[in-house]
This record gives structure tokens, C-alpha cells and sequence, in this order.
């Protein structure tokens, strides 16, 4: 039987176990935390992601190793032969390689630099582990930037959008229809597929050539910014993404099944879309099992993760749903978050 290794155990790695049980794949995960919400779905590594050991332990035995989340060590993933190739990550893990990247290949991105070249007002962003706007901060004036943080124009945007696209062994590429997302404090509240009016052959071109430029295997999301009739390039992540998590509902095959197929060498799933999606996160809490499954056409999404301010414990998805179960659905999940 086949057998996947993750390194990461969270909802990521969950819902590529999920997808992967049934066409028969086992799964091994590594993770620090003994209760790795992965664990339901294989065998748990406890360990650190730098600790020769428990990678080796991971990777033991394994057909293909792959991540669930972009701040993996480059130097594990090199040790186990990951895919997505490492490439990947040294450009997801500093924003300004990661920028750098998009200039060299012609895709449009916010001005960035010193605040002579942004201009003011500009956000200042660690270069290394930010995430879900942890990190950022605005700057109104003139003032100093520390040696770990980057500036960048603060974008005067309509939407933010985003396109998840994989690419196979072979080179082969497929792509799901543009989403639009809605954020919070920096965190994914609210992601709407396909997206009214998106220029999807515009995101396609910008993900295909990051996709190639980078020899990638696997699902790759890059978040977007439209802005007047143009997009600009926000971040890349290369893994699978939470505002592709409406294609295990709303795609005939989800981001998650086509992330294996891919690095397994197996042939790619369709990326056609059943319905209109809206995918809400459940941050911090979730409401009643009871009060979600009462939501008309909805698919409920737990993670299995003990309640925490912040902490993403579930989504739900609603199917060709009408705007007033969109606002029941974003209401009932306030209520149940914990900020």
C-alpha cells in the first residue's frame, strides 16, 4: 500500500488524509504536538521538524514526502526529498525573495523596498514567519525599519482574490476557478468561488509561471490583489491553501486529492466546479454541530482542535447558497469566536 509522508500534522495534513483514504494511501505525519489533529488519519511522528531522527523515523518506508505548511525547515525538506521541491519554500519563507521572484517574471506586485521607494503610508512586514496577519504593521510616517522587515506600499485594492492551481510530474497544469476572500485582523473569515467577474485567465497566467518557473509538483495558491482592472501579486503558498478548502464540496476533484495525485505521479483530476461555493472559517470556536447542519446545503468541516483564541477549528461550506444563509452562516460563526 502506498504510503504518504506529511511533515506537519495540522488540518492541512487532516484533510490530504481524508482525501487520500480512499484511493487506498496510508499516511504518516510528523508533528511536535502529541495531539496533531492528523493523527486520526495515520501513523503520528512526534518530533521536531529539524530533528534528524524523526524525519528519518518519517520518511522511513515512504513512497513521497510532502509538508502542509510553508515555514518548514528548507534543510528538512531537503533531507527527506520533499515535494513541492525546496525552491518553493525558500521563496514562500522570505517575503523578500518572494517579491524579488515575482518582479524577475514580469508578475505585477505592490512597490517595495525602503520607504523612499513604497511611499507613505506603507506596511512593514517581517521578512520570515508571518502569517494570518501576524507580523505587519502600518506605517504613517517616516521611521526606521528593523534589518528583518520589509516595507511595502500599502495597496489601495477592490478585492482580494486568490487563484489555487498543482502541477503535475509531466508539467501538466490545471487550476480552479478565482476565489475571493475576506479577511479579518489578517485572518481568512470568508472565501466566495468562483469569484463574480474574476480574471481568471490573468491569475492562471501569473500561478503557471511561478508554477514552472519553480519546477513545482503539487498545489500551489497565490493570493492576489485587483486592483482597477489589473492584479497584483500578494504572497505565494506552496502547499494546499485555506481558500481552496471549497473544492473538497464544490470541485469534482479538491485541491487536497489533486496535491497526491500530483506528487505521487498519478494522472490529475478535473478541476471543474459542481456549484457556487461560500466557505466560512470557524475561528476559535465552532458553533452547534446542531445549528451548522440546520444551515441549508451545508458541509461541515471539524478539524478535531481543542477551542483557542485565533485558532482555526473548522469551515463550513454552503452550496449555491442565497445571501441569507451566507449571513447566518458568518453570524453564527462570531458569535462562537473566542476574540
Amino acid at each position: 500500500m502506498t504510503l504518504v509522508a506529511c511533515i506537519g500534522g495540522g488540518q492541512l495534513g487532516r484533510m490530504l488524509g481524508l482525501a487520500g483514504l480512499p484511493l487506498g494511501l496510508r499516511f504518516r505525519f510528523l508533528d511536535p504536538s502529541s495531539d496533531a489533529c492528523a493523527r486520526e488519519v495515520g501513523e503520528l511522528v512526534v518530533g521536531g521538524y529539524d530533528d534528524p531522527a524523526a524525519l528519518d523515523d518519517l520518511a522511513r518506508g515512504a513512497d513521497v514526502v510532502t509538508y502542509e505548511f510553508e515555514n518548514v525547515p528548507v534543510e528538512a525538506a531537503v533531507r527527506v526529498g520533499a515535494l513541492p521541491p525546496a525552491a518553493a519554500l525558500e521563496h514562500g519563507q522570505d517575503r523578500l525573495r518572494e517579491k524579488e521572484l515575482f518582479r524577475s517574471l514580469g508578475i505585477p506586485t505592490a512597490r517595495f523596498g525602503t520607504l523612499d521607494e513604497t511611499g507613505l503610508p506603507a506596511v512593514a512586514k517581517t521578512r520570515r514567519l508571518g502569517y494570518d496577519g501576524k507580523g505587519q504593521r502600518r506605517l504613517d510616517r517616516v521611521g526606521p525599519i528593523a534589518d528583518d522587515e520589509l516595507a511595502e506600499e500599502l495597496v489601495r485594492f477592490e478585492r482580494e482574490l486568490s487563484i489555487v492551481g498543482v502541477r503535475s510530474r509531466e508539467g501538466e497544469t490545471r487550476f480552479w476557478p478565482v476565489a475571493e476572500n475576506i479577511h479579518r485582523e489578517g485572518i481568512l473569515r470568508v472565501t466566495r468561488a468562483p469569484a463574480r467577474d474574476a480574471p481568471q485567465d490573468d491569475a492562471e497566467a501569473i500561478c503557471a509561471s511561478l508554477l514552472d518557473e519553480l519546477g513545482y509538483v503539487g498545489v500551489l495558491a497565490v493570493e492576489l490583489f485587483e486592483v482597477g482592472d489589473g492584479l497584483l501579486a500578494n504572497e505565494l503558498a506552496p502547499r494546499v491553501h485555506n481558500t481552496g478548502h471549497w473544492t473538497i464540496d464544490g470541485s469534482a476533484t479538491s485541491q487536497f486529492e489533486n496535491h497526491l495525485r500530483a506528487i505521487l505521479g498519478l494522472p490529475l483530476g478535473s478541476t471543474e466546479t459542481r456549484e457556487r461555493c461560500v466557505m466560512i472559517n470557524l475561528i476559535g470556536a465552532a458553533p452547534g454541530l446542531d445549528e451548522l447542519l440546520a444551515l441549508p446545503h451545508a458541509r461541515v468541516h471539524l478539524y478535531g482542535k481543542e477551542p483557542r483564541a485565533g485558532r482555526k477549528v473548522g469551515h463550513v461550506t454552503l452550496l449555491d447558497p442565497d445571501e441569507e444563509t451566507v449571513v447566518r452562516a458568518v453570524a453564527l460563526a462570531d458569535a462562537a469566536d473566542l476574540a
